[in-house]
């Protein structure tokens, strides 16, 4: 008899609704976000180089939360920051996980030096600094956000393909994997119809929490003057250009500083609730 055998119907449905409940307060907070950035490419308040609105103006007169140091209006920077931040999310998540996984499966069916090699390329790009990988991309290209989302997404690649080596070994080593080798299935049909299908909850865990944390990483690229170049305003650049007027305009500051923090919350509550929906074991743990 299991832990879960010894609870009440009463205790099981609690269990399940305080992860529904984690899973529905990310998806609300990170969808209200997403809904900004949306909202942001089809209308905004101003033009973001629009700088009639007056110095470091007050919340009003046309400026739901005032004006930045340059007269531009501050509502406008942060719905533009939403998307800036959604796009290098996505953009960093994609290429981690198309070079991640190919990586990773590759490494899982390597046998002997290729294993060894691969391996160690993966231990050695996760040790490599991702600002320094960004400084180096930029150099190479131009400080802009598809340099930014590049740097960012090759860093978490080698964490992706990491965990996806684990994973298909792991599957490798079952009985029905074997029955299918026996039977003539070739390698790349086994991987599509058998591997990925059976390691795709956890990934996809994963890839939510890689998402939270390329956006901190294009948040700080920004602030460094990495990212997007202006007039696009991340949340990265608005905290750096408002660190000198915080005292006198805090709004600029704390929209983005705020919108960030509940951005990164809101992933990592919908990783949360993912784990415990797609994963059973967890399920079987926590009910």
């Amino acid at each position: 008899m299991t832990g879960t055998d010894l609870l009440t119907p009463a205790e099981r449905r609690s269990g399940r609704s305080r992860r529904s409940g984690t899973l529905v307060a990310g998806c609300v907070l990170a969808g209200l976000i997403v809904l900004a950035a949306a909202v942001s490419l089809f209308w905004l308040p101003y033009d973001a180089d629009d700088t009639s609105g007056g110095r470091l103006a007050g919340p009003g007169d046309g400026h739901l939360l005032g004006t930045d140091k340059l007269g531009r209006d501050l509502f406008t920077q942060v719905l533009t920051g939403s998307r800036i931040a959604v796009e290098a999310g996505l953009g960093s998540v994609l290429v981690a996980a198309a070079l991640g996984i190919t990586l990773g499966v590759l490494a899982a069916y390597a046998q002997g030096w290729i294993d060894d090699t691969l391996s160690a390329f993966l231990d050695i790009l996760i040790a490599f600094p991702t600002l320094l990988l960004a400084m180096l991309i930029v150099a190479a290209r131009s400080a802009t956000l598809g340099s930014a989302v590049l740097a960012i997404g090759l860093a978490q690649s080698a964490v992706v393909a990491r965990l996806v080596r684990i994973l298909v070994k792991r599957v490798l080593a079952q009985d029905y994997i074997t029955a299918a080798r026996t039977s003539g299935t070739s390698w790349p049909r086994t991987v599509l119809s058998h591997v990925l299908p059976n390691i795709w909850p956890t990934l996809v865990v994963n890839l939510a929490l890689q998402f939270g944390l390329a956006v901190l990483a294009e948040a700080g690229l920004s602030y460094l003057g990495l990212g997007a170049p202006p007039p696009n305003a991340s949340w990265g650049r608005m905290l750096q250009e408002a660190q000198a007027t915080f005292t006198t305009a805090p709004a600029g500051a704390l929209a983005p500083g705020i919108l960030l923090v509940l951005l990164v919350i809101g992933v990592n509550l919908v990783a949360d609730g993912l784990r415990d929906t797609l994963d059973p074991a967890t399920r079987r743990r926590r009910a």
